[in-house]
């Protein structure tokens, strides 16, 4: 399918991001029920309820197929067009009350994001990227990646999955890596990390076996904010490996 513009799309990712949000926060204490007890990989009711209204509003006015990190979707379901959701990116910062989470929904095309939608509920900022416009927004301004041209100057935000390869060389590369940049973050939550790469709060977001649903809306919400982002290495699982940049540090 090709789309003349996203408008129609745009506003039903808000729409559902919004009313989840809403719900998240107005029903913190019963969704913070733990489902799985001996899992580094916290999920909460929260995901799960979070996820059920965002796909009830979208397949309402949407006919493209839906891969969500708590019900999936395999290969062949999806197409060439299909929505990409993460009902709460940050779910354990959720759990403990660190206001680092946020709600994600993007739009993909040819394994490429083209829309994004991250909803920052607890701050109540809506981020919106659209790549056929090349506008990024934040509460409907106007955002852009930073002009910083050198990682000495620069922050770097990464992450840390538990179940990726931490080899003594992998190690020691990431080090070196990180000992260029003036200061290092970890959030906890890639879609916040690609918002703050978009609005220029840093430079560079990277980080090797992430899902696809963490990072797609925020590699379309960079792309349109004058970044890069980059998505690679992509496995069966919808594994895969992300670099953010303001597309001046490399």
């Amino acid at each position: 399918m090709e789309f003349q513009n996203l408008s129609n799309e745009i506003s039903l990712a808000k729409k559902a991001a919004k009313k989840c949000g809403t719900l998240l926060i107005k029903n913190k204490s019963e969704f913070n029920l733990r489902l799985n007890s001996n899992s580094k990989d916290t999920k909460l009711k929260a995901d799960i309820e979070s996820e059920d209204l965002i796909k009830t509003i979208i397949t309402e006015k949407s006919s493209f197929p839906i891969l969500a990190e708590e019900s999936g979707k395999s290969n062949d379901d999806l197409g060439d067009t299909f929505w990409v959701i993460d009902p709460l990116d940050g779910t354990a910062n959720y759990n403990r009350n660190i206001p680092i989470c946020c709600i994600s929904i993007g739009l993909v095309k040819d394994m490429k994001p083209i829309l994004g939608v991250i909803y920052d509920f607890n701050n109540d900022d809506m981020y919106v990227g659209d790549t056929y416009n090349k506008k990024s927004a934040m509460n409907d301004q106007t955002i852009k990646v930073s002009n910083i041209t050198n990682k000495e100057d620069g922050i770097l935000i990464t992450g840390l999955p538990h179940d990726s390869d931490y080899s003594e060389q992998t190690l020691n590369n990431m080090i070196d890596d990180m000992q260029k940049w003036q200061k290092i973050r970890m959030m906890g939550s890639a879609a916040m990390a690609a918002c703050y790469v978009a609005s220029g709060k840093a430079e560079t977001y990277k980080e090797d076996g992430i899902f696809l649903w963490d990072i797609a809306a925020g590699a379309a919400i960079v792309n349109a904010a004058g970044g890069l982002a980059s998505i690679t290495n992509i496995q069966a699982d919808y594994r895969v490996n992300a670099k953010f940049t303001n597309n001046i540090i490399e």
